[in-house]
């Protein structure tokens, strides 16, 4: 029954985690960098 509660808790906290170590190096911005470049190739301008 334990373990069963044992283990959402973990996978939230390694979420948690992995997303706070994303935004220390900076996804974000290489992210939406990406993405107007592929958006601006799609509509021929890049």
């Amino acid at each position: 029954m334990k373990l069963q509660r044992l283990i959402p808790l973990a996978l939230f906290l390694a979420a948690v985690g992995l997303l706070a170590a994303g935004l220390a190096l900076g996804q974000p911005r290489d992210v939406l960098a990406k993405a107007a470049r592929v958006c601006l190739e799609c509509i021929g301008v890049g």
